[in-house]
């Protein structure tokens, strides 16, 4: 039954609880809070031992606030007790609301859990509302979606009685304000870590970034950044200095294109390739001199963000000296070193582009191959079923058979005039010229002299002939021209301008020397190698070299 006084007690233990409550929200930290917490009840709740218990991510509890004796503090706090332990607990004792009661008679069990606990000594209680030195009383805490977040257990009543009704209707209260201030308490520091954690990540972004920016500004190659996708594909967005100087453009000029603007044209292929696929490619890029520049280009696809646009670093490496000296070895690969004219491996590398291993027997003309790898029919004018070939003829779109030059294949082969006489059949016509009187030269005059010769009939055979024509020098005093489309006619014309044009007079170093030139014209026919192409044809010089008297053979 209530006293007289317990209005009394009720007014001046609610300031206590609003003073305490609004001290929890002051608190700066978690561990700030909690103790606030176990304070609050020992100030303003009346209870002599306060202490909160609260739950950690793995689910156990641990001793986090104490209050009230220094020693149980430094023996407790800190400690953990399992989960399971505690669900016992709470599901045991008597049910006061919200909290729960576990009186000494009951919780004798208890002592040997892993729960952290302590005792205090005093007397058996002498009548039934007194508190016991064993008795528990737990306020359990929880979030607003109903998650477990501590429990405060408390000890000792200054009063030495268990709470009445207001009592624990205080507790309560109380222990639901904690919650609040904990959970307020664990947001501001989860906020506080991601502040913290965005803070650095963005002061490494901006460190990268800058890392970024040097690298990419001042590498001493070409860097560059393009869109990739949409209507701006490959346009530049970014360049560095190194790659405006070697494309002698400003920056703000190369935003205006991409590099499919400025690559040339037959390196664009390679440059789509690349861009799609990302990798290396080796291309021209135009300068604005209009002379193009060799380039090594090396792609890499970056992601802006998870769904964002992508875009393409590009570093671009000047590779002219490269290419450069790559060519000149080339060329020496395959150009005399003396006359500057292709030499024998290359003059047989081209004869051999133009011959295939089957004779060409089966039509007349390449016109006539055309016609029937077009129409589908065999040379006799016979047509197949559907436009398809009869039996016994080859497929034209069949692949082994088209490298083994069938009638239908889209080589066209090389033909050579039946004969001497001019038929009006065109083909290959090839020149194997040898001069005459060039020894005697070298051996009265000298190597020198005779160098000097050599040049000079390599600028008179190579004016002589046309664009497109082959002058080549195969070693020695011999050379020969290929001269592609001619008949037998235009072919003995042409051996005449070129003896005629290495007859005249050589000067060196002040004197006049004289060659002649022996020229055998061959063909080259499919079915043949290029080696027996060039047998035929100097076999046909030495017939003409003999044919002609010593004095006519020799001009000088």
């Amino acid at each position: 039954m209530e006293t007289e006084s317990e209005p009394y007690v009720r007014l001046a233990t609610l300031r206590q609880l609003h003073q305490v409550v609004a001290e929890l929200n002051t608190a700066r930290s978690l561990a700030d809070t909690l103790q606030t917490v176990v304070d609050g009840i020992v100030v303003g709740l009346g209870y002599e031992l306060a202490c909160v218990n609260l739950v950690r991510p793995d689910g156990d509890l641990v001793v986090a606030a104490f209050a009230g004796d220094a020693s149980a503090e430094a023996l407790i706090t800190g400690r953990v007790g399992s989960r399971a332990s505690w669900e016992r607990r709470l599901s045991m004792g008597e049910c006061w609301d919200g909290l729960r009661f576990i009186p000494h008679t009951e919780g004798w069990v208890l002592i040997e859990d892993d729960v952290p606990q302590w005792h205090t000594d005093g007397p058996d209680p002498r009548f039934e509302d007194e508190w016991h030195p064993e008795d528990r009383l737990y306020a359990p805490m929880y979030a607003s979606g109903g998650e477990l977040l501590g429990v405060i257990s408390v000890d000792r009543p200054r009063n030495g009685r268990r709470p009445g009704a207001w009592g624990r209707e205080a507790l309560q209260m109380y222990a639901f304000q904690a919650a609040i201030a904990i959970s307020n308490a664990r947001l501001r520091a989860n906020m506080q870590r991601a502040l913290v954690r965005l803070e650095r990540e963005q002061q490494a972004l901006r460190a990268s970034e800058e890392s970024f920016r040097q690298a990419f500004e001042y590498a001493p190659s070409g860097m560059a950044i393009a869109e990739m996708g949409g209507d701006q594909h490959g346009r530049l967005l970014r360049t560095n200095d190194a790659l405006c100087r070697l494309l002698g453009r400003p920056a703000s000029v190369l935003r205006r294109y991409s590099f499919s603007d400025l690559v040339h044209p037959e390196d664009i292929g390679t440059l789509l390739r690349t861009s799609a696929e990302g990798g290396r490619a080796e291309l021209r890029l135009g300068r604005r001199d209009g002379t193009y520049v060799w380039v090594s280009l090396r792609n890499s696809v970056v992601a802006d963000a998870a769904d964002g646009p992508r875009f393409l670093l590009t570093h671009v490496e000047d590779i002219e000296e490269r290419k450069r000296h790559e060519l000149q070895l080339a060329h020496r690969a395959s150009h005399d070193s003396l006359t500057g004219l292709p030499n024998s491996a290359e003059l047989r590398s081209r004869l051999s582009a133009r011959l295939c291993r089957r004779p060409q027997s089966v039509r007349a003309t390449a016109v006539e191959a055309l016609d029937a790898a077009f129409e589908g029919r065999p040379e006799d004018g016979r047509p197949g079923e559907h436009g398809f070939p009869p039996d016994g003829y080859p497929d034209p779109f069949d692949q082994p058979a088209a490298a083994e030059a069938g009638p239908y294949d889209h080589h066209v082969h090389t033909v050579a005039p039946a004969t001497d006489i001019d038929d009006g059949t065109k083909g290959l016509a090839v020149l194997f010229c040898d001069l005459d009187g060039f020894k005697s030269i070298n051996d009265r005059f000298g190597h020198h002299t005779g160098d000097a010769v050599l040049i000079e009939v390599a600028r008179r055979l190579t004016t002589g002939v046309r664009d497109g024509d082959t002058v080549a020098r195969l070693g020695g005093d011999e050379f020969v021209v290929l001269a592609d489309g001619l008949g037998a006619a235009d072919a003995a014309d042409l051996a005449v301008r070129l003896r005629n044009a290495i007859i005249p007079p050589i000067r060196v170093d002040g004197r006049a020397v004289r060659v002649g030139a022996s020229f055998g014209i061959g063909w080259a026919s499919c079915g043949m190698s290029a080696d027996e192409v060039l047998r035929s044809a100097d076999q046909r010089m030495y017939i003409e070299k003999r044919s002609r008297s010593k004095a006519h053979r020799r001009a000088g």
